[in-house]
C-alpha cells in the first residue's frame, strides 16, 4: 500500500495526473478508509482546477480520519476561498467513506472557477513545479 502511495506522490509532483489518480482509486478500492489516499484524490481533482470536487475528497478525508492534518488544512482553505468567490459550498457530508462514495464524489458536475479568479498568479519566481495546493495554501488574503 505504500509503495502504491509512494508512486501516485511521484507522479502528482511531476504532473502525471492521470496515473497518479488510477493508483490513489487503486488504494482505496484495497482500503475504503485510507484517508491519506482520499486527500490525494483531492489533490489530483484541485490540480485540475475543481476546488469544489477537491473539497468534497477532502471533506471524505477528515470523516475518515479527523486527525489528518492535511485534510483539515486543505478544508479549511477552500472552504474560505470558495466563501471568498461566493460559491455555495454546502454542509460537510456525514456518512461511510468508501470506494463508492469517492466514484460518486468524483463524479460530480461541478461548474469551472469564475473567469476572473481561475488562476491564482504568484508573487515572485516560484518554480512552476509548485503544486497549485501548495500555491493555494500560502495564498494570503487580500486586505480590503
Amino acid at each position: 500500500m505504500i509503495e502504491l502511495l509512494l508512486q501516485a506522490e511521484g507522479a502528482l509532483s511531476v504532473g502525471l495526473l492521470d496515473r497518479a489518480e488510477a493508483l490513489y482509486r487503486q488504494v482505496i478500492a484495497a482500503d475504503p478508509h485510507n484517508s491519506i489516499a482520499v486527500v490525494g484524490l483531492a489533490r489530483v481533482t484541485l490540480e485540475r482546477s475543481d476546488e469544489v470536487g477537491a473539497l468534497t475528497f477532502a471533506r471524505r478525508a477528515l470523516a475518515i480520519d479527523p486527525e489528518n492534518n492535511a485534510a483539515q488544512r486543505m478544508v479549511q482553505r477552500l472552504e474560505e476561498v470558495l466563501r471568498a468567490r461566493g460559491v455555495s459550498i454546502g454542509p460537510a457530508e456525514a456518512g461511510p467513506v468508501g470506494a463508492a462514495s469517492v466514484e460518486r464524489a468524483a463524479d460530480a458536475e461541478v461548474g469551472p472557477p469564475a473567469p476572473s479568479q481561475a488562476r491564482w498568479e504568484p508573487f515572485g519566481a516560484e518554480p512552476e513545479r509548485r503544486s497549485y495546493l501548495d500555491r493555494l495554501l500560502r495564498r494570503r488574503p487580500r486586505s480590503p
